[in-house]
């Protein structure tokens, strides 16, 4: 059995995001020897974590015990190794950043799909399905038949859409991400543009990869998840990805075979990039954690800004 129990969660809901809840769900947290990232702000919290199964437990009853969130939902998985490198909780201005004042998914809220009902809903003719995530998260998979917006952080999706639009004014809408809570802002952001009928599948791709059965799947490739597992299959299963330390691309078995490819210092998407004193540290980097796998350890020397450092879906800075 997997030793780390991982939670991926969110919820948006009136929250005192201040120093104060800040320390005291990192002491909650680290006391439980549970790693990963929190975001809180004024419109809720968003996060994963990950850790022994009774410390995730303790770390979820404190979240759900704070006003508001008791009903927070949450979504399971399994590592063999821990995905994190430490505990972060961050004071953010949204827990998944767009960038347009107003957009609030507590007032403005679309129709849920079921993930057992995506597939009938993303066949009809008349609906569009459009993938929230950002371009690199695209890549490696998603729906058979989704429009990729080709957008690099989420901030780009609400210009990107209101041009996209024009184009197909009558569709219903069908939105998808990885956890749900891209859709959550962005099925708020398109009704706010006059559109009505806009559809999100609950609990995203995860829990689509972890309900609906392989053989019936509409799902082509592989998920990124923001953790150091990279990315997941179906069943929630470990994907076949790992990540470039200098540029974050995830890399599959054929980015490892290129000639651009070089572990630790670039692959074939930035290759050119950096200069050769960047290439050195990334370099140095890599000994330094394949010293650290050696003895048993791991490296956390690496600064929180670095390419090697997982992030969490929606946080795009």
């Amino acid at each position: 059995m997997p030793r780390f129990l991982v939670a991926a969660l969110y919820k948006f809901a009136p929250l005192q995001a201040d120093a104060a809840a800040q320390a005291q769900i990192k002491s909650v947290c680290e006391g439980h020897d549970v790693f990963g990232t929190l975001l809180l702000a004024d419109e809720g919290l968003n996060g994963t974590i990950a850790g022994p199964a009774d410390g995730v437990a303790a770390v979820l009853a404190h979240l759900r015990a704070l006003p508001g969130f008791a009903d927070l939902e949450h979504k399971e998985s399994w590592a063999e190794e821990q995905p994190f490198l430490r505990m972060k909780v961050r004071l953010k201005k949204e827990i998944v950043t767009m960038g347009v004042p107003g957009t609030d998914p507590t007032r403005i809220v679309g129709t849920y799909v079921e993930p057992e009902d995506w597939n009938d809903l993303i066949t009809a003719e008349d609906v569009v399905t459009i993938d929230t995530r950002n371009d690199y998260e695209v890549r490696i998979g998603q729906f058979e038949g989704a429009v990729d917006p080709e957008t690099v952080n989420f901030r780009e999706f609400p210009d990107w859409f209101r041009k996209f639009r024009q184009g197909r004014p009558n569709a219903r809408i069908a939105m998808y991400c990885t956890g749900g809570i891209r859709c959550e802002k962005a099925t708020a952001f398109v009704k706010s543009e006059g559109i009505e009928d806009v559809y999100h599948l609950k609990g995203g791709i995860l829990k689509y990869l972890e309900t609906v059965p392989e053989a019936d799947s509409l799902w082509r490739g592989e998920c990124f998840v923001f953790d150091r597992r990279v990315a997941v299959k179906h069943g929630l299963e470990l994907g076949s990805y790992t990540l470039c330390h200098a540029c974050r691309e995830p890399l599959g078995p054929e980015d490892l075979k290129s000639d651009l490819f070089i572990a630790g210092e670039q692959c074939p998407h930035c290759a050119g990039r950096y200069s050769a004193a960047d290439r050195s540290r990334f370099a140095e980097r890599e000994r330094q954690e394949q010293l650290a796998m050696a003895r048993g350890e791991r490296h956390i020397g690496a600064r929180p800004q670095d390419a090697s450092e997982p992030q969490v879906e929606g946080d795009d800075g």
